[in-house]
């Protein structure tokens, strides 16, 4: 799934490369996804102007001249281009806005689990009224602090690898890079939140920052299905210390890497540097 790193990646690349342009058609060719396609046909996009993309949590914004948005999640597989008409339709390419300049945004999802719907009801943010008002603060603001996450934490029984995966408390680190972070803080992911010093919750919020930047600047982790909008991959992942090595020696000690589930989602993690 595509986590924060990576749709910031492709916003600032649509930021540069869409701001401006109309849309001049819309065009479905399945529409059943996590939420049906069908009203996008009869939302009367031809004609507006994109005049923003940003990102928010891990959704993706396109702001239009009409104070609406189309709102996109990537879900498991989700793959957005811009391509000219001359790339032919892949299998799995289900919406295609055609742009005033001659390319056209293409959204492919193999396992249907995206979300592209046009919003109306925005806050003050340009983001929905409605997500808005469940998602926690960004991580590469002030507002997340270690200060910030050491008092939310309190009395939280819950293992901190799926407290900070928690887009209430703090959106967009995912699997990869809450495993990543945990690691450079040397915290267990099992460990109560409620446990976590001030200290640790400090060093946790500045290896959670450092290594969003780090993805950030090397275009994100490709691990599966996640492109650049121009088709390449993201480099992180071949910098990835402690997700998808189960069973390898720890980099920093040697020891086994060990692998558990949490929430559903495979945790590695050192046994000896991380308690």
């Amino acid at each position: 799934m595509p986590e924060l790193p990576e749709v910031e990646t492709i916003a600032a690349a649509l930021s540069r490369a869409v701001v401006g342009e109309k849309i001049v058609k819309v065009e479905v060719f399945s529409p059943a996804m996590r939420t049906p396609l069908t009203p996008l046909l009869y939302a009367h996009l031809e004609g507006r102007q994109i005049t923003s993309v940003r990102r928010r949590a891990r959704y993706l914004i396109i702001g239009l001249d009409d104070e609406r948005c189309i709102l996109m999640h990537f879900g498991m597989s989700g793959v957005i281009r811009l391509e000219g008409a001359e790339v032919p339709k892949r299998k799995h390419e289900h919406i295609f806005l055609y742009l005033s300049g001659g390319m056209i945004l293409r959204f492919e999802c193999p396992r249907r689990f995206s979300i592209c719907e046009v919003h109306s009801d925005l806050a003050t943010t340009g983001v929905p009224r409605e997500l808005e008002s469940r998602l926690g603060v960004e991580p590469l603001t002030p507002d997340f602090s270690g200060e910030y996450l050491y008092s939310v934490s309190r009395n939280r029984k819950n293992p901190v690898k799926n407290f900070i995966m928690d887009n209430a408390i703090v959106v967009g680190v995912g699997n990869i890079y809450a495993t990543e972070s945990l690691f450079a803080a040397g915290i267990s992911p099992l460990r109560p939140a409620g446990e976590l010093t001030r200290p640790e919750a400090e060093k946790l919020t500045t290896e959670i920052k450092t290594i969003l930047k780090r993805a950030i600047a090397a275009g994100g982790s490709t691990i599966r299905d996640y492109r650049h909008v121009d088709g390449s991959e993201g480099k992180f992942a071949q910098t990835l210390l402690m997700y998808g090595h189960a069973g390898e020696p720890c980099p920093r000690c040697g020891s086994i890497i060990e692998c558990v589930k949490l929430g559903g989602r495979s945790s590695c993690y050192c046994p000896e540097c991380q308690k």
